[in-house]
């Protein structure tokens, strides 16, 4: 597979396609690999997040449940980046064969690569990994549906 980025999606270009703002935007920017296909979100984690507040005091951990939403976000970025799905929003549909391999922590750079499994006009199926530097800290299957804004 080619590496080098077709597009790149900056945060502003994000915010166009996806309707997550602050504090649920968890994605700095996506690179799509090749048009409806794959794609990696770059996520910059910072002791700055909302999320260290409480996970965990001491020893902050960034939530499992987070980095699946952010390799979502990835994933819709790359599809509703499109003109054609403009109009569309994506809702998740199922969450499966998830693993937890790494924790994330403040100061570490999350690579959330995302590749289409199956895509219709109404859902798909994506395959996610994330990865810090070489080591995968997660990978996940999961389903969403296409629905109108």
């Amino acid at each position: 597979m080619n590496e080098t980025p077709v597009r790149t999606l900056k945060i502003e270009e994000i915010q166009q396609a996806i309707p997550h703002r602050y504090p649920f935007l968890l994605i700095d920017r996506v690179e799509v690999l090749e048009e409806g296909k794959t794609a990696v979100g770059i996520k910059c984690v910072s002791m700055n997040e909302w999320f260290f507040q409480g996970h965990f005091p001491g020893r902050p951990v960034m939530p499992g449940v987070l980095i699946v939403e952010a390799m979502a976000q990835t994933a819709c970025a790359l599809f509703l980046s499109r003109p054609e799905y403009a109009s569309k929003i994506a809702f998740f549909m199922g969450i499966n064969e998830t693993k937890f391999r790494r924790p994330v922590v403040p100061g570490d750079r999350l690579e959330l690569r995302v590749e289409v499994l199956k895509a219709g006009g109404r859902a798909g199926k994506v395959r996610g990994e994330a990865k810090v530097g070489e080591e995968v800290a997660a990978e996940t299957e999961f389903t969403f549906a296409l629905v109108d804004k």
